[in-house]
C-alpha cells in the first residue's frame, strides 16, 4: 500500500474533532505529517484538556489514513494548554495561564457547586487546575472540596495552596473559623481578594477557576479592573427572576471587556427518583434563550438532582463521587466547551515581546 503526503493531508482534512467541529488540518491540530513509503506518522495537538477524548480522536486518525491507503500509521495525540489574552493593560500571572470567573447575578443558583465541578472536570480531562474562592462573605469551596486545616506559609509572606482531588485551592474560609462572620467593608474585601490571588503560590496552573460572589459589587469590579481574567462563565437557573440578575452580570463583564465564555443553565429539569417523571420546576430553557438573545455560547444544562447537593455537602462533588454518571458527563462536556472557547481566543504574547530600554549614550 502506498500513500502520498498530499493524500495523507486530504485524509486528515476529513477527520473532524468532535469537540470543536473543525477538521484537524484547518484547525492546525495535525502537525509533523510524515510519509515513508506506505507508512504515515502524525502528531495531533489539542489546545484544550480532553483526556477522555484522545483515544477516539487517535482511532479516527488511524482509520482515515488507512482508508486513504496508508500501511502502518503512528498517531500521537497530545494536549498543549497555553496562556491567552486578557484585558488590555493587564499581564497574565506568571504561574497561572488562564483565569475563569464563574459568576451569577444572584445567589441560590448553584454557582459554587458548578464552579467546583467545573474545576474537577477540567482536572479529570488532564489540566492542572486551581480554585480561588472569591466569595469572601460566604466561602463554601473548602467544605465542598473536602478541605480543612490551615494553609502553610514557608516564607511568612505567601501561602501554599491546599490540595485535594488534584486541585490547588485558596479560600478565606481556610484562614478563619467556620462560624466566624466577615464583618468587612468593601476595601477590606477587595484587598483580601488581591492577597488570596497574588500571594498564593500557585504551581503552574492551566486554569484558575474563580468562584465569584453573587451580584455586581466591589469584588466583581476589582476582578474586572485588576485581575487578568481570560473569560467568564455565567450560571443561572431557567427562572425569570434569576435571568434578570444573570443579564446584569453578563452586561457588567461586557462593559469591562471580559469575554463571556458561555452560559450554564443549572437546575434545568427535575427527574423524580421514584417514578421518573420530569418536571421543569424553574421554567424551561431560560438560560438557552438568554444565550441566543445575547449571542453567547450555551454551554449546557444540569439537572436539579438531590445527589448533586448531597455529594457537595459531603465534600465529594459529583465529578469525583460518581465519575461515570450522566451528570459527570454533562460537567465534562461543559468543561471542554469552556476550554475550547478559551483555546479559540488570541494567545497571550506579552512574555514574548522584547523589552525596549532607552538610555543616553
Amino acid at each position: 500500500m502506498t500513500i502520498t503526503l498530499e493524500q495523507a493531508n486530504d485524509a486528515l482534512k476529513r477527520v473532524i474533532d468532535p469537540n470543536t467541529g473543525k477538521d484537524l488540518v484547518s484547525s492546525r491540530s495535525a502537525r509533523n505529517v510524515r510519509v515513508e513509503g506506505g507508512d504515515v506518522s502524525v502528531d495531533v495537538v489539542l489546545g484544550y484538556p480532553a483526556a477522555s477524548q484522545i483515544e477516539g480522536i487517535r482511532r479516527a486518525v488511524i482509520d482515515a489514513l488507512r482508508g486513504a491507503g496508508a500501511g502502518n500509521v503512528s498517531a500521537n495525540v497530545t494536549m498543549k494548554i497555553v496562556a491567552h489574552a486578557v484585558q488590555r493593560g493587564l499581564k497574565v500571572m506568571p504561574n497561572v495561564k488562564n483565569i475563569i470567573a464563574v459568576a451569577s447575578g444572584k445567589g441560590g443558583v448553584g454557582k459554587s457547586t458548578v464552579a467546583a465541578n467545573l474545576a474537577l472536570a477540567l482536572a479529570a480531562e488532564g489540566a492542572r487546575v486551581g480554585v480561588l474562592d472569591a466569595d469572601i462573605y460566604g466561602p463554601s469551596q473548602p467544605m465542598m472540596l473536602g478541605i480543612s486545616g490551615k494553609p502553610e506559609s514557608i516564607d511568612g509572606q505567601t501561602l501554599e495552596p491546599m490540595e485535594n482531588y488534584g486541585l490547588q485551592v485558596s479560600s478565606i474560609g481556610l484562614l478563619i473559623d467556620a462560624d466566624q462572620p466577615m464583618v468587612w467593608r468593601g476595601p477590606m474585601v477587595t484587598q483580601a481578594l488581591q492577597q488570596l490571588l497574588g500571594q498564593t503560590n500557585w504551581k503552574d496552573v492551566d486554569y484558575l477557576v474563580v468562584d465569584m460572589p453573587p451580584g455586581t459589587g466591589d469584588i466583581q469590579l476589582t476582578l474586572a479592573q485588576q485581575v487578568p481574567v481570560t473569560g467568564a462563565v455565567i450560571v443561572t437557573t431557567p427562572q425569570d427572576i434569576a435571568l434578570i440578575d444573570a443579564r446584569k452580570g453578563l452586561k457588567m463583564f461586557e462593559k469591562v471587556s471580559i469575554p463571556i465564555l458561555g452560559i450554564v443553565e443549572n437546575m434545568a429539569v427535575h427527574v423524580c427518583s421514584k417514578c421518573g417523571h420530569t418536571e421543569h420546576i424553574f421554567g424551561a430553557e431560560g438560560g438557552k434563550k438568554m444565550a441566543e438573545q445575547y449571542g453567547v455560547d450555551y454551554l449546557g444544562s444540569l439537572p436539579l438532582d438531590i445527589r448533586i447537593r448531597e455529594q457537595a455537602d459531603a465534600g465529594r462533588p459529583t465529578v469525583v463521587a460518581d465519575p461515570d454518571s450522566p451528570i459527570t458527563a454533562a460537567y465534562k462536556a461543559i468543561a471542554r466547551k469552556v476550554a475550547i472557547r478559551i483555546a479559540e481566543k488570541a494567545k497571550d504574547m506579552s512574555l514574548k515581546m522584547p523589552t525596549i530600554k532607552v538610555s543616553n549614550t
